[in-house]
């Protein structure tokens, strides 16, 4: 015999009730197969990007993204300068908020740091 009740009007099913163990059992199945679907959603999605707490922190607090890339890969301005093929100048005036850079010297940067464009953005 089942445990739940159909509540018909004009014999067609309306409403169930549910004793309230078996209500809890089919909630919680149901959060887990919420839980599952988000999970493979965002796994179906994830770009592969990881920011490193030490470059995260920094962002948060206000440094520039190059800056922060920049120390967590152990490189000076010049370094960073020479890799990416751009002043050292225009490095620190970037990092210091003063210029933005165009979309190609960010690219270039980006290349030189190993990150993803919109890392720096």
């Amino acid at each position: 015999m089942s445990r739940v009740q159909v509540v018909e009007v004009a014999g067609k099913p309306v409403a169930y009730v549910v004793p309230a163990d078996l209500w809890a059992k089919m909630r919680e199945m149901a959060e887990d197969a919420e839980d599952a679907a988000a999970y493979a959603d965002a796994v179906a999605s994830d770009d592969g990007v990881r920011y490193p707490a030490k470059v995260a922190h920094a962002m948060a607090d206000g440094m520039h993204a190059v800056r922060a890339w920049r120390e967590h890969r152990g490189l000076t301005q010049d370094a960073l300068a020479a890799a990416a093929g751009v002043s050292k100048p225009f490095i620190s005036q970037i990092e210091g908020g003063k210029r933005e850079g165009s979309v190609g010297t960010l690219k270039k940067l980006a290349a030189a740091l190993d990150v993803p464009l919109g890392a720096l953005t």
